[in-house]
């Protein structure tokens, strides 16, 4: 394995100005660190943008990058080679209160970094104190210093991150190399860092007169002015029980209390899916034939959403890991996104007769039962021609996700996990990209006859 971390010196850079045949000329964060000689490629012509970090990498890189001591020594973690080429960095960071190991005294040097973990890493190496009005829906707020909500703060009012889109930050997902070059550029040259903008996640209604907009999320907070009764306060995020955002030209915060309890979705113009993975965690769906259902939905729900953002759609998932959700608290997630369309992905099973795809809508609420049902029979119209079986069309169902949900929606079912045939391909990377594609194309048909109607 090349490490990511190998060169003191600088490069020259190559005659187009890209070192790397798989990153673009947009990638500047990448190509300062190759030209500052704080990172190389996987290959001497690829940089592997899409691959993970480990947290011996990491603590090297910003080690390079802040200039700490990386002579090769004994650390105070039992699992770190003094031998290792990170040890030093590695220690040096211990010595100034950038990292720290578990609870076991471990360092655990070959595990991928989270982006959770890489915002205390951030923080703590480039001295971040400055925290702001930062929200992201998939992180509680809390204002311990020692919290992760403070960590990603930081970071996010120093413009050393925006989140993943959609109003998520994803602090347990593995950070990947793009992502990470990004983080360090940022944290050492101000040109590269971005504009942190919260996300919209609803709008309410307010329910009494002079109610005090304030500066922070308690009384002792003064007042940047005051909304009446009926006003529309758009939600951009909770601290306790108070609300932050904004009505007409104020924004701040306002008790949670004097704002109506029914969420208004928000009306979204632009294209933004919420994707729902059946299943999860204890609740594995149906089993047969060596197959779990919540794998399959998840599996498809990603390539999914790796199609559609390269589409230029937005997405929010409601689980991106196998974790139990309960059905109510998905269409909660759907509507607090701000999305304006939902799908949610599952994997039949009956006899082992029965075969075939099929797509679900509800007219429980007549205002979105038609957007629903052409939902649901464009992605229809292409799945079962991409799994290449049975067309068990398109029918009307009461289904809590789709019967009690806002948004326009449509539950998707793949195939017959209890048939063989249609087992075999739902255990094939090869159908399952194929049924991906399917729900995406469907849902930009669906985006795409929204527009001219």
């Amino acid at each position: 394995m090349i490490l990511v971390i190998t060169s003191l010196g600088s490069h020259s850079a190559s005659a187009a100005g890209v070192p790397f045949k798989d990153i673009k000329t947009t990638d500047k964060e990448i190509i300062y660190l190759w030209e500052k000689g704080l990172i190389n490629g996987t290959s001497k012509t690829t940089f592997g943008p899409a691959d993970s970090v480990t947290r011996e990498q990491a603590a090297t890189m910003i080690g390079r990058a802040i200039k700490l001591n990386g002579t090769s020594r004994k650390t105070s973690f039992k699992d770190v080679d003094p031998k290792s080429y990170a040890s030093g960095y590695i220690q040096s960071a211990v010595d100034k209160g950038i990292i720290t190991g578990d609870s076991n005294g471990n360092f655990r040097p070959k595990d991928t970094m989270t982006r959770g973990e890489m915002a205390y890493l951030i923080s703590r190496a480039f001295n971040l104190t400055k925290t702001g009005h930062v929200y992201f829906m998939d992180i509680k707020t809390n204002t311990s210093s020692t919290s992760l909500y403070t960590a990603v703060n930081k970071i996010a009012a120093a413009g050393i991150t925006n989140g993943t889109g959609s109003g998520n930050y994803e602090p347990n997902k593995k950070l990947n190399r793009r992502e990470f070059a990004a983080f360090v550029a940022r944290g050492l040259n101000p040109d590269f860092r971005v504009v942190f903008k919260n996300v919209m996640i609803s709008e309410m209604n307010v329910t009494v007169d002079n109610l005090n907009v304030r500066k922070g999320p308690d009384v002792s907070y003064s007042s940047v002015g005051k909304i009446n009764k009926g006003a529309k306060f758009q939600v951009y995020g909770y601290n306790g029980s108070w609300a932050y955002g904004k009505s007409g030209t104020l924004t701040g915060y306002v008790s949670t209390a004097y704002l109506s309890k029914t969420v208004v979705p928000v009306v979204n113009a632009k294209r933004f899916v919420v994707l729902d993975p059946g299943h999860g965690g204890t609740d594995p769906g149906a089993v047969a034939n060596g197959l779990q259902e919540k794998a399959i939905n998840l599996d498809v729900a990603k390539r999914a959403q790796a199609i559609l953002k390269n589409k230029g759609i937005s997405v929010y998932m409601t689980r991106t890991t196998d974790v139990f959700i309960p059905l109510a608290s998905r269409v909660d997630l759907a509507v607090k996104s701000g999305g304006n369309a939902f799908v949610s992905i599952h994997t039949n099973a009956a006899t082992p007769a029965a075969s075939g795809s099929e797509t679900f809508y509800s007219a429980a609420l007549d205002k979105r039962a038609q957007d629903s049902k052409q939902l649901a029979t464009f992605i229809q119209n292409r799945l079962h021609k991409a799994m290449d079986n049975n067309n068990r069309g398109v029918k009307e169902a009461g289904y809590l996700v789709i019967g009690s949900n806002p948004l326009p929606a449509a539950l998707v079912e793949l195939g017959f996990i209890t048939n063989g045939t249609d087992a075999s391909k739902l255990a094939s990377a090869t159908y399952k990209q194929r049924s991906a594609e399917a729900i995406a194309g469907g849902i930009e048909d669906y985006y795409k006859w929204k527009e001219n109607n």
